[in-house]
């Protein structure tokens, strides 16, 4: 079954945007999923039934600042629609130096969600339920939603906190490092680009995500 879904990945694999290189040390590519990426997704972060095909996906390839103020290479899988605006959205966080935690393929946390958060890990597509719920797809599953610094910026909901350590960063009350609030840089790195903020919901807030309309 797998060999049949990366038979037609190789059919559009390589290189979409050829990688770009800013005068600040930025640097970012687009890509198709080739093969041997498509390998670590299947039944983990894709399967078969996902909302999206892997044909749709990219993976984006970017630098960014560590909290150890040192370059670090990121990589993010997100849909083709999206992928130029998260380039440079995060091209903006880049000049701005804002300090990511690390920036891994929920592949390597299995595709799991409260793995991937309690490392503090900035991620993308994940083709999973909604959180909370056994049903439906999270917009993570149609690779148009970034959740950013998981720990600075938890998912709240009543007395439920995730990752539980973000309990510490649930006073948005004053800005500390690698933390989005509304009206920041980071908030307008995705919110001039046409993403919403769960950190502006009502009924929850889920300050490390970002999401982008279909």
């Amino acid at each position: 079954m797998a060999s049949a879904v990366i038979g037609t990945v190789l059919a559009v694999s390589g290189a979409v945007a050829p990688a770009s290189a800013a005068g600040d040390g930025y640097r970012a590519s687009i890509r198709t999923i080739e093969a041997a990426t498509a390998r670590t997704m299947i039944g983990v972060s894709w399967r078969r039934g996902c909302p999206v095909p892997l044909a749709d996906l990219r993976r984006v390839q970017l630098t960014h600042w560590g909290f150890d103020r040192v370059r670090h290479a990121g990589e993010l899988i997100v849909h083709k629609d999206v992928a130029g605006k998260v380039v440079a959205a995060f091209h903006t966080l880049y000049a701005a130096r804002f300090p990511i935690r690390r920036m891994n393929r929920v592949d390597r946390y299995r595709a799991d969600d409260n793995a991937s958060m309690t490392a503090d890990n900035t991620s993308a597509f994940n083709c999973r339920p909604i959180t909370g719920s056994t049903s439906g797809f999270s917009v993570h599953s149609y690779g148009r939603a970034i959740d950013l610094n998981p720990l600075e910026n938890p998912y709240v909901k009543g007395r439920t906190v995730l990752p539980p350590a973000g309990q510490a960063f649930t006073d948005r009350s004053a800005p500390r490092p690698g933390m989005i609030r509304h009206g920041d840089r980071a908030w307008s790195a995705f919110t001039t680009r046409g993403f919403t903020w769960g950190g502006s919901w009502r009924t929850l807030k889920d300050y490390q995500h970002f999401e982008a309309p279909a």
